[in-house]
């Protein structure tokens, strides 16, 4: 899973990026396009993995993309200068909400110009399909009502300047898979915010419609370029429970639909990725499709469970320990061991 990060010029996109990712700044770099991918921090995998002391602990891992200035600049004017951006899964919208220097932030224009840009984008490809639909019509090769109609509705939408995340029903539907429209994008919008500020701008409704919240992206950038002892002291001096990239990044897995159910042991403790509301035997897939043919039952805990009763033996004298069939739509944080036979 890919999220890419995008913003105006002087966001501090980059920065965010290089704060997420853990790399070095690199302003030689700038026109070049980076991805990095990393792990997702999950307190919950840290103390199975001190309870069971395993050989390996393995925990989920996401890429995260930024687009080069050639990458953005390098497009013909009827496209987005985001165009890098559409094989991704989500998106990160950075923008400025501090001075440093320059003219005083703007961070709901700074918002809505690029969000605007996005849905311009998507309606030229949305207008070229339908002029493609109309020289089609009386062809063997004529596209489908049921396209037509999804067309009609997404060119619809974005013609009241509305971006297709909005209508979630709409843009996830398969008929529009080989689009890759960009207003359709999960999105997340992190403020990045002076030094001394960890507050969000004012909103008005942005809030509603928006997963939005506020990074101090300079100050997580230096914390990223610490070690680990002087992280944690500096933290410590500044009141900072744990890296605000942290949260950036559980954020950005659960804006995927993402969750994590875990397996354990003496050999490995993991974060086995699935999503949302995945039942029992495809949960078995993503571990081996072998698990899946053979399924017969996973034994299933939830994490709370097994931490209130602190092994696993007295979790089975508890009764927490259950047998759940194909059927069982797993939940986040499961501890799963499957039964199978193949």
């Amino acid at each position: 899973m890919k999220i890419g990060i995008m913003g105006l010029p002087q966001s501090g996109k980059a920065t965010l990026f290089e704060a997420l990712t853990e790399s070095p700044a690199q302003p030689e770099k700038k026109a070049e396009n980076r991805l990095a991918t990393i792990t997702v921090p999950e307190p919950r995998i840290d103390a199975l993995s001190a309870m069971y002391t395993p050989k390996k602990t393995i925990y989920a891992k996401i890429e995260y993309f930024l687009p080069g200035r050639n990458a953005q600049s390098d497009k013909p004017k009827d496209q987005s200068p985001w165009t890098a951006v559409r094989d991704c899964d989500a998106l990160i919208h950075v923008v400025r909400n501090h001075n440093a220097g320059l003219d005083a932030p703007t961070p709901l224009d700074d918002f809505r110009k690029l969000d605007q840009e996005l849905i311009f984008s998507d309606l030229v490809v949305a207008e070229k399909r339908m002029e493609r639909i109309e020289k089609d019509r009386g062809r063997p090769t004529k596209a489908s009502p049921e396209e037509e109609a999804i067309i009609l509705k997404v060119k619809e939408i974005l013609e009241n300047e509305e971006p297709l995340r909005h209508y979630p029903e709409i843009a996830s539907d398969p008929l529009l898979r080989g689009f890759a429209f960009l207003s359709g994008r999960p999105m997340m919008v992190v403020f990045n915010n002076g030094e001394g500020d960890d507050a969000l701008p004012e909103l008005v409704d942005l809030a509603q419609k928006e997963r939005c919240f506020a990074i101090r992206a300079q100050l997580e950038h230096e914390i990223a370029e610490m070690d680990a002892e002087d992280a944690q002291t500096f933290m410590e001096e500044y009141g900072i429970t744990e890296p605000a990239t942290h949260r950036v990044i559980r954020e950005s897995y659960d804006l995927l639909g993402l969750m994590p159910f875990f397996t354990v042991g003496p050999d490995e403790v993991r974060a086995w990725t699935i999503r949302k509301n995945t039942v029992a035997v495809d949960a078995a897939d993503v571990i081996h499709s072998d698990i899946k043919k053979g399924f017969i039952r996973a034994e299933t805990i939830a994490y709370t469970d097994l931490i209130d009763a602190k092994t696993y033996a007295e979790a089975r004298k508890r009764g927490t320990v259950r047998l759940e069939g194909k059927t069982y739509i797993v939940q986040d944080g499961d501890i799963i061991d499957f039964r199978f036979n193949v």
